[in-house]
Formats: C-alpha cells, sequence, structure tokens
C-alpha cells in the first residue's frame, strides 16, 4: 500500500523558492515512478515534473524546466521538488502521485495521490 504526504509548501515572494517533500509510508516506495503534478483554481490538474525508480532520468514540463528539481531519496522514501525563481503563476496546489509507467506525464497514468500542499507565490 502507498500512502503519500506532501509537506513544504507556503507562502513565498516572486523570485524565491520553496522545497517540497512528499513521503510515503509503504514498503514499496522504489518500485513507482514518481510525480509532481499541480492544480491552479480554476484550471486542469497540471503535470510538473517525473522521476524514475532510480532517480536517474527526470522529466519536466516546459513551464518550469530549469526552475525546479525532482529527486528521490529510496532510503528515506520519499520524493522532493525543490523549486526556485518561483513566479506567480506557479501558484497552485501540489500534489506528488505514484505510478507504474515510464513516460507517464498524465493524471490517469498515476495510481496512488497525496492530499496536497498549497503554494502561493505573491507578486
Amino acid at each position: 500500500q502507498v500512502q503519500l504526504v506532501e509537506s513544504g509548501g507556503g507562502l513565498v515572494q516572486a523570485g524565491g523558492s520553496l522545497r517540497l517533500s512528499c513521503a510515503d509510508s509503504g514498503r514499496t516506495f522504489s518500485s513507482y515512478i514518481m510525480a509532481w503534478f499541480r492544480q491552479a483554481p480554476g484550471k486542469e490538474r497540471e503535470f510538473v515534473a517525473r522521476i524514475s525508480w532510480s532517480g536517474a532520468g527526470t522529466y519536466y514540463a516546459d513551464s518550469v524546466k530549469g526552475r525546479f528539481t525532482i529527486s528521490r531519496d529510496n532510503a528515506k522514501n520519499a520524493v522532493y521538488l525543490q523549486m526556485n525563481s518561483l513566479k506567480p503563476e506557479d501558484t497552485a496546489v501540489y500534489y506528488c502521485a505514484a505510478g507504474t509507467r515510464p513516460l507517464g506525464v498524465g493524471q490517469n497514468d498515476y495510481e496512488y495521490w497525496g492530499q496536497g500542499t498549497q503554494v502561493t507565490v505573491s507578486s
């Protein structure tokens, strides 16, 4: 069973940084592709970043490439999203997700979801 809990969200000024964490209390964390999605008010949930089982492979949405970095620590059953140079348009609820499709970028590619953490970027 995968149970994901996000943390690290908050209010930050434009240009600032935040680091999100997502912890899994299960025993099979390293078996899953991990990803971050986000959902802004009135918008669809969108893909942000993905990381492979080992952490060697990553993939980013164009909107965050060069500013965000996804990483994982399988020994700690955790995945992280380092967010730098934040913009007001990054304001959203951020969700971590676990799945088994190696190239998944859609919500349906991920089976397990956290409850989300709010990130607000002020201008």
